[in-house]
């Protein structure tokens, strides 16, 4: 198959061209190639490469400063989202997208299933929603749904987000600052990777898909588990989402669901053993002495 993989110097983007390039043709695509808000040239280059499959892995996550640059966000997450979309119905090709738990209001008591109506709080959230709703409009769109993505490609950039931020603070034996009461289900970017080549291989019925690891924590409990599996003792410092003074809302229960992938015969491993892997894998690749 034919894949064009835009953002491919991302963290995301790096994992799915590792992916995806053992079996299949797989074009990467970076900024510096391609400004995806640019319909012409995103219209020029797709009819240029002829992909079965566009996988955008492009996203402007600045999520309180899109608060500020509303355009920006609109331009990345919804319209540039729109040319890839109308490139990809024009060629008969999929469309994978990924969006975010973001896109719920966050006020929910169990996780989020696909078909929960979405109530987005913030200018990113409702960029993110306006992108799903493009990319639906391609007979054969994934829209996955990732959440607080961490990891990478073996041959990607180095780590960065949250995680990584706990990570490095408990390593060092500095105080890490983690929410006791805000809900999540990580991503862990190497399975988000495997799910999307595993959609496309089995021609999997199209819509949006939670691609989260299974299973549910707060920000503490995962903190905790990562210093466990670490080998380290943390510094852990709990706060309140009240407490914390943040310019975009998040949404404070945003677990997902992810029976619906499992449905379509991919199964996403604990986000215990995800992180089992992220921190061999964080050790494997720090330089030796």
């Amino acid at each position: 198959m034919r894949i064009a993989v835009l953002g491919a110097r991302g963290q995301l983007g790096a994992a799915l061209v590792h992916e995806l390039a053992s079996t299949h043709d797989v074009h990467s695509i970076g900024h510096a190639d391609l400004d995806i808000t640019d319909d012409g040239a995103v219209a020029a280059a797709m009819d240029r490469l002829h992909p079965e499959a566009i996988v955008n892995g492009v996203a402007f996550n600045d999520v309180d400063g899109s608060e500020d640059r509303p355009v920006d966000a609109l331009n990345v997450n919804a319209f540039g989202v729109r040319a890839l979309a109308r490139s990809a119905a024009d060629l008969g090709a999929s469309l994978v997208h990924y969006s975010t738990d973001f896109v719920f209001d966050g006020t929910a008591s169990s996780p989020y299933s696909e078909d929960d109506p979405p109530n987005p709080r913030s200018v990113y959230a409702a960029s993110k929603l306006l992108g799903e709703w493009f990319a639906a409009d391609v007979p054969r769109a994934y829209v996955l749904r990732v959440e607080s993505l961490f990891g990478r490609a073996p041959d990607g950039p180095a780590p960065k987000g949250s995680v990584a931020m706990i990570l490095g603070a408990i390593r060092a034996g500095r105080e890490a600052r983690v929410f006791e009461d805000r809900t999540v289900s990580p991503t862990y970017i190497p399975d988000a990777a495997r799910a999307t080549r595993e959609l496309l291989e089995r021609g999997a019925l199209p819509g949006v898909y939670h691609c989260v690891n299974s299973g549910r924590c707060t920000w503490l409990e995962f903190a905790r588990e990562l210093a466990r599996q670490a080998g380290v003792e943390a510094r852990l410092v709990p706060v309140r989402v009240a407490d914390v003074r943040l310019r975009a809302a998040r949404p404070q229960y945003c677990a997902l669901s992810n029976e619906k992938l499992r449905g379509a015969g991919i199964a996403m491993p604990s986000w215990q053993d995800a992180i089992a892997r992220y921190v061999a894998s964080a050790l494997a690749t720090e330089p030796t002495s």
